[in-house]
């Protein structure tokens, strides 16, 4: 099974915090495994602390089910990704603003953003995935 190196996680990092930078905005982003473990995350000062939690809640629901997490919005209250999500200890944020990483076509994480606009969050952490 595939997954990310810290160096590989912390260069997705780079990436994703230097986009904030550009828009502006002060974000938290994490980089999850493809099986939602924390590899690496970043707090930028300034950012609002609930952030922190934002951020590796959608890398998580991004990993877990291999496309953005914004994808997963409108099904999170449908029974299976409800019950997957409560089954793994409710750690999901199904909202924009993760999207997978896939390294050789296969998903090695996740890298989710918190503290801008949903679509802000989206556009960080696409720039961090094309990082890797």
């Amino acid at each position: 099974m595939a997954s990310i190196s810290l160096n590989q996680a912390n260069r997705v990092l780079r990436a994703t915090l230097k986009k904030a930078e550009e828009l502006g905005i002060k974000i938290s982003a994490a980089v999850v495994d493809d099986g939602g473990r924390l590899v690496a995350m970043q707090r930028q000062d300034g950012a609002i602390w609930a952030s922190a939690y934002g951020c590796q809640g959608k890398a998580v629901a991004s990993a877990a089910f291999g496309r953005p997490s914004g994808v997963m919005q409108e099904r999170a209250t449908q029974p299976t990704p409800m019950g997957i999500n409560a089954y793994s200890g409710g750690l999901m944020i199904m909202g924009q603003g993760a999207v997978p990483l896939f390294r050789n076509g296969n998903l090695v994480g996740a890298v989710g953003v918190g503290g801008g606009t949903s679509q802000q969050d989206e556009d960080c952490a696409a720039a961090g995935a094309a990082a890797l």
